[in-house]
């Protein structure tokens, strides 16, 4: 940075924080409704809204809500939404098989908001823990997730959800060598253009419970952690090592995840690499202010949007949160 020698009082910073035109002319990041990204979670049935009580105003929807929810997004200035299916506990299984069905729910919610909705960006989560008895991302066994064979799995969970329309699929497993696999399956059957956001640095985190609340993974998940596939939230340098390797496998986008404790990830991945950067302001993050703003200890909308442009100083092209909706009204 330049040194000016600026001295007081011929420079004076406040001068030009004194009015409100000045500062809004003068700020230096801005939240757009483009760089909000709402999660939706979907389940099975009709008309059937079910609230989820770790994750205060989002709720589990059926397929005619979430079209629903989807339109009043978009008609607010929101591109794009990601979509988490709760499955059924009798359709899960040790090896999630309900995944690579080409019917199965999250498929038929692609395919009804894509022929409702062609503008919208519709990102799936390629991962195996909403559809298996045990939780966990992948392929047990022996009491340890796989990595191999855990790939070749998600390689076809992929297929699975370009061919049902997905714009882009999210690797949120964190196995080594699965975005290379799952690119090269892409380009073999001529799904050239379906992009990739890989959960690179996605740490092994304690925020993530309300979430596994919703999508009906923490009973399944018991004590059991994901610490031998997901970050130590002590590790940085990692977390470039990660990314790196998940470009050169031919991620379009990444993701640190999650979102306001790792400002120092997002801001190293974007200062090193020439790719998008994605945040996911996680459901404990979301939660924790709504909890405060319930007991009115703080300005829940204030400080949402104070945490989501945080992200965007940082670095974060764009922002899952479940506060999208809200947001975009006060932006």
């Amino acid at each position: 940075m330049t040194n000016f020698n600026s001295t007081f009082p011929k420079t004076r910073l406040r001068r030009t924080r004194m009015q409100g035109w000045s500062r809004e002319m003068l700020k230096e990041n801005c939240l757009s409704h483009s760089d909000l990204i709402l999660p939706i979670f979907i389940q099975e049935g009709e008309n059937i809204k079910t609230p989820i009580s770790s994750l205060p105003g989002v709720s589990r929807l059926t397929l005619n809500l979430l079209l629903e929810k989807a339109h009043e997004a978009y008609d607010s200035g929101i591109q794009a939404i990601a979509l988490f299916p709760v499955i059924d506990a009798a359709l899960k299984s040790p090896a999630g098989d309900e995944a690579l069905f080409e019917k199965n729910l999250i498929c038929r919610a692609i395919h009804a908001l894509k022929k409702s909705i062609p503008g919208l960006g519709i990102i799936a989560d390629i991962a195996l823990d909403p559809f298996t008895t045990h939780g966990q991302d992948g392929i047990v066994e022996n009491g340890e997730v796989v990595n191999d064979a855990t790939v070749e799995v998600l390689c076809k969970q992929a297929l699975v959800m370009a061919k049902a329309g997905c714009d882009v699929v999210a690797p949120s497993d964190m196995m080594d060598g699965r975005i290379g696999a799952i690119r090269d399956t892409l380009e073999k059957h001529k799904f050239n253009d379906t992009m990739i956001l890989s959960y690179s640095a996605k740490y092994a985190s304690s925020m993530y419970a309300p979430f596994r609340d919703a999508v009906g993974s923490s009973a399944n998940l018991g004590k059991s952690g994901k610490h031998s596939y997901q970050m130590d939230f002590a590790n940085s340098d990692e977390a470039m090592r990660e990314i790196a390797m998940d470009i050169a496998e031919g991620a379009d986008m990444v993701m640190v995840k999650p979102g306001i404790a790792y400002l120092d990830i997002i801001q190293r991945a974007k200062t090193h690499f020439n790719i998008p950067i994605f945040a996911y302001q996680v459901s404990g993050e979301y939660a924790m202010i709504k909890a405060a703003a319930a007991n009115n200890w703080i300005d829940g909308d204030a400080v949402m949007i104070e945490q989501l442009t945080a992200m965007k100083r940082a670095g974060a092209n764009a922002i899952f949160t479940y506060a999208a909706l809200e947001v975009a009204k006060n932006i």
